[in-house]
């Protein structure tokens, strides 16, 4: 056996450990770029925590998932204010910008040169800036992954700027700042966090080390995520979303993903909606269609085993079979209250375009079974 593993240099998690940011890095940087969302309401400790520490700081919102155009500017804005280290603070969205800043602030060039399938696919030449990641909310992983998702808008596509020198310097995982999240935010963040234990766990290339992150991270998930789309200020279950996403994150940075994010990935490239709301409705099917693929084409794959491996932490029942836990993943989302793919403005006229996009999708590398174009079109009508 052979495997490695990489994250970031540092994790700290815990209630009230975004104070602690600002005499964290004062050794390293004292004027930092912070990238948040399109509100910088819930950075108020963030930012009151620099301020003690005296590093000066300039922030940029986000609205949505960063544009490539949106790097470019955060890059320059970067420079002129002689920035030595990056903040991302916010959902995935906000800390993917600011890990793609921080890598294109020291590897010079347009960001096309070492973007995935649309680009060129250069490896970056230098390491990245400094980059402090802080979530918001429960769900990407972002704060300890490689990459950073850019949405080429012109092409209709999300690709990913990857490499291990994105990796944050610091990643501060502190629950209490997604006590606050609205119900919609928290069920598709906290069902995002799901796919990303799933995946990997019956990824081929799974590891022994992955493998303990997907266990924990499932059996905190299943058993918080109604308790926190129901009671937000749940505080022992926002906690374990939090564990859930960041296991999330430490998984899918080592083992990869698969289908879900292969068709959610290039999906939300062309419709204006939430990547996790397009993982929470692409789930069950997905699993489903890899599960029938399995048993006809690999009767054998460990996979079979591991997804009913799923089924039972999810579900509580050792007796569990694979087929209860496509029934579970039903059952969450109707209880999460998931949109179907129609309602978040996907058409029936764009499924040759979407799954043309998917195929090419890095994501579906991590999928346990190749799939083919019909059971990649059968998913999508029946998530519409």
């Amino acid at each position: 056996m052979r495997f490695e593993f990489s994250t970031a240099r540092r994790i700290l998690f815990g209630a009230g450990a975004v104070k602690e940011v600002g005499s964290l890095i004062s050794g390293w940087s004292r004027r930092v770029l912070v990238v948040t969302g399109a509100s910088d309401q819930r950075a108020e400790d963030l930012l009151s925590g620099l301020r003690a520490a005296d590093v000066s700081f300039h922030r940029i919102p986000t609205a949505g998932e960063p544009e490539i155009h949106t790097v470019v500017e955060a890059v320059n804005e970067a420079v002129r204010q002689r920035c030595e280290a990056v903040i991302g603070f916010g959902g995935g969205s906000a800390m993917d910008a600011a890990k793609a800043t921080a890598a294109l602030m020291t590897n010079p060039g347009p960001p096309l040169a070492y973007l995935e399938v649309v680009g060129e696919g250069k490896p970056l030449q230098q390491p990245a800036a400094p980059c402090i990641t802080v979530p918001t909310t429960a769900g990407s992983g972002a704060e300890v992954t490689r990459n950073a998702v850019l949405r080429v808008g012109e092409r209709r596509v999300k690709v990913s700027l990857r490499s291990r020198k994105m990796l944050a310097r610091l990643a501060v995982v502190d629950p209490t700042l997604t006590h606050s999240l609205p119900p919609e935010i928290t069920a598709a963040t906290g069902m995002d966090a799901l796919v990303q234990l799933v995946e990997p766990y019956v990824s081929p290339f799974a590891t022994p080390f992955t493998d303990g992150f997907c266990r924990e991270g499932l059996l905190r998930a299943a058993g918080s995520l109604e308790a926190v789309f129901l009671h937000g200020g749940d505080s022992a279950a926002r906690e374990n979303m939090a564990l859930a996403a960041l296991f999330g994150g430490l998984a899918l940075d080592n083992a990869k993903v698969g289908a879900v994010h292969g068709i959610a990935g290039p999906l939300g490239g062309m419709i204006p909606a939430a990547h996790g709301a397009l993982c929470a409705r692409l789930l069950p099917f997905v699993t489903a269609t890899n599960l029938r693929a399995l048993r006809e084409r690999a009767p054998d794959a460990p996979a079979l085993q591991r997804y009913a491996e799923v089924a039972q932490m999810v579900t509580g029942s050792m007796e569990a079979e694979a087929e209860d836990g496509v029934e579970w993943m039903h059952r969450i989302c109707d209880r999460l209250q998931v949109p179907g793919l129609s309602d978040l403005g996907l058409s029936e006229k764009d499924l040759p375009e979407l799954v043309e996009k998917a195929k090419k999708a890095s994501s579906m590398k991590g999928n346990p079974v190749i799939l083919t174009d019909a059971q990649l079109f059968d998913i999508l009508r029946k998530a519409l």
